[in-house]
């Protein structure tokens, strides 16, 4: 098993929502509200005037848990369809060593 996590703008959380909906990989997904500090460049776009005052940018973490072989599509379709989600995150993968229900 494949841990997909994501990070990204909350304004790409609706849409993400929807993508990842419509995945038939994906079996679900959990959302957790993040705050990303950090040095911010003034021509971004998606920086509102309360990230600029508050001095953070609300973010959304994604954790998506898939097969081995779906992780890479999974990211692919992601990376490669229009959306708001393009240019508004960063992601990493990282092995499952082993997953369960309580």
């Amino acid at each position: 098993m494949k841990n997909l996590t994501l990070i990204i703008h909350t304004n790409a959380q609706q849409d993400l929502a929807d993508r990842l909906r419509s995945l038939e990989q994906v079996q679900g997904f959990t959302f957790s509200h993040v705050e990303g500090h950090g040095t911010h460049v003034e021509e971004d776009p998606f920086l509102s005037a309360r990230d600029k005052v508050v001095g953070y940018t609300p973010r959304v973490r994604v954790d998506i848990l898939l097969e081995d072989a779906d992780a890479e599509t999974v990211l692919e379709t992601l990376a490669t369809t229009s959306s708001s989600v393009l240019g508004q995150g960063i992601y990493w993968i990282t092995t499952v060593e082993k997953s369960g229900r309580l």
